[in-house]
């Protein structure tokens, strides 16, 4: 039997936390989400639905783990051996999506390289799409592998095998603790300079200015719920593995607290980052900053490297600020999502680390070489597409319809107030069995609907039945396949079973 291991301390395990919640998204997708959704309308949105579904799904997952002390798939087998596919399609989620995030981070690393001479001055758009990704006409025709790819590529593997090769404590927990204060500094110098550029109020005004009007749009509503799970990292097994990881005297819902804090903290920060920017560089065209903003991947690899242009001298030293923050943001995030399935294989196939990382790590990477291809920025969005909005939000849903109406949930509150400080009261049982199913099933059946009815961005359906579609079925299928497979070890199992279901 595999002994588990723990984190070194409580902070180690904190910037863990807060390195696989802070990724990509909250750099480039929640200042937009803000911009595009009402304001400080949103922000305050995204307030109560962190107060109602970011930090009580949180509570859950975290006490989930440290009860259980396993990944997902073994803390739902220990619970009812039933639910046992919930775990691994969380995981095969983790799976889909490492193999995409890493091509962003590669991205990122090379952006930070050209940076030093600015080389996307002259074309961003051009630079980005033609240079980079050799964007193909279409997802089917895949144009081959981009070779300037392949050394960021690997670097972000190596890293990322490196860091979970080392383990808990001697790889990721030490990791964490060197790159997320860098990471928090270098946003720091990148807003408080560009608040101080002229126009940059301009932009902020853009980010934060309230649209009172639009406070009771339910489309503000549902994209503020939607960047809770995408911000905070829930609902797909990252939170239940690092958990597992915890000593049995653990203050979960102050970490809880603390980890969704200082990742909506840092979202915060990172939008003042982007739009300051931004709104110096409409002035320095003499547009309005709406003509300017972007969204999405165009907004951190095309309009933002276009605003860095627009800052003279200092220039080259804010891109490389920024793509290293990209970068750094990534790969916390990158070993978080790899972590939580190695994890669930080491448990069902009684392993040790190392042999599982090597075996993981090699298929995964060559995996990735499809988003590598010409054709990878339109296989990402549409994987990133049904993956979140589906595999996570869906799978969300049924973990606290689960948990909250089948399993004792009575047991894992009694268990969570039974090491924390901040007890999980009758507001954190509200909102696991009414607030977030309502809201998750309602975001996730309104987009669905609407793929349904509109191909999601104009996508061939072929291309949306075979990289979207298919996934999502990969996803249950596979999870209902990997829990018929017998544990290695059937001693995990016996612990926790007999207090679980109602």
């Amino acid at each position: 039997m595999v002994q588990r291991e723990q984190w070194g301390t409580r902070m180690g395990f904190i910037l863990a936390a807060v390195g696989s919640a802070v990724g990509l998204g909250n750099i480039w997708r929640f200042p937009y989400m803000v911009a595009d959704n009402g304001g400080g309308i949103f922000f305050l949105v995204y307030l109560f639905a962190l107060l109602t579904a970011g930090i009580p799904i949180m509570i859950l997952e975290f006490g989930i783990g440290h009860k259980y002390r396993g990944g997902a798939p073994l803390s739902f087998a220990k619970m009812s051996r039933k639910f046992e596919w919930l775990g691994w399609s969380q995981v095969i989620v983790c799976f889909f999506i490492a193999v995409y995030y890493v091509l962003v981070i590669a991205w990122a690393m090379s952006y930070f390289y050209h940076s030093i001479s600015l080389g996307y001055a002259d074309d961003p758009s051009g630079f980005f799409y033609n240079n980079v990704l050799g964007l193909t006409e279409g997802p089917f025709e895949l144009g081959g592998i981009q070779t300037q790819l392949l050394i960021p590529l690997a670097i972000a593997w190596a890293i990322n095998f490196i860091a979970i090769y080392a383990g808990v404590k001697g790889g990721i927990e030490k990791l964490a603790k060197i790159f997320i204060p860098v990471l928090f500094l270098m946003v720091v110098v990148i807003a408080v300079r560009g608040s101080t550029l002229p126009g940059s109020a301009a932009g902020l005004n853009f980010m934060f200015e309230p649209d009172f009007s639009r406070l009771f749009d339910f489309k503000v509503w549902t994209a503020a719920y939607g960047q809770i799970f995408f911000d905070l990292s829930i609902a797909f097994a990252i939170m239940i593995t690092y958990s597992s990881y915890l000593p049995k005297k653990s203050d979960l819902t102050g970490n809880a607290f603390t980890a969704c804090f200082t990742n909506c903290g840092f979202s915060l920060l990172a939008g003042i980052a982007v739009f300051s920017i931004l709104g110096h560089m409409a002035h320095s065209q003499g547009v309005a900053v709406q003509e300017v903003a972007g969204d999405g991947v165009g907004l951190a690899f095309v309009t933002f490297p276009a605003a860095i242009t627009t800052l003279g001298g200092m220039a080259p030293l804010f891109g490389m600020l920024f793509f290293l923050a990209l970068t750094m943001a990534g790969l916390t995030s990158l070993i978080s999502i790899n972590e939580a399935a190695i994890a669930a294989l080491m448990d069902k196939l009684d392993m040790k680390r190392k042999k599982v990382t090597v075996v993981y790590t090699g298929v995964a990477a060559i995996c990735s070489l499809v988003i590598a291809t010409g054709a990878g920025l339109y296989i990402l969005d549409i994987v990133d597409h049904f993956t979140n909005n589906f595999g996570i939000v869906f799978g969300g849903l049924i973990q606290v319809l689960l948990v909250g109406w089948i399993f004792n949930l009575k047991s894992l509150q009694d268990h969570i107030n039974s090491v924390s400080e901040i007890k999980a009261g009758s507001w954190w049982v509200f909102s696991i069995k009414f607030i977030t199913p309502l809201v998750a099933g309602y975001t996730g059946i309104m987009t669905l609907v609407g793929d349904i009815k509109v191909p999601y961005e104009g996508y061939p359906q072929e291309a949306l039945l075979v990289m979207g579609w298919l996934v999502l079925a990969v996803i249950i299928v596979g999870g209902f396949l990997l829990s018929r497979l017998k544990w290695k070890n059937e001693i995990y199992l016996i612990e926790g079973v007999k207090d679980n279901v109602r």
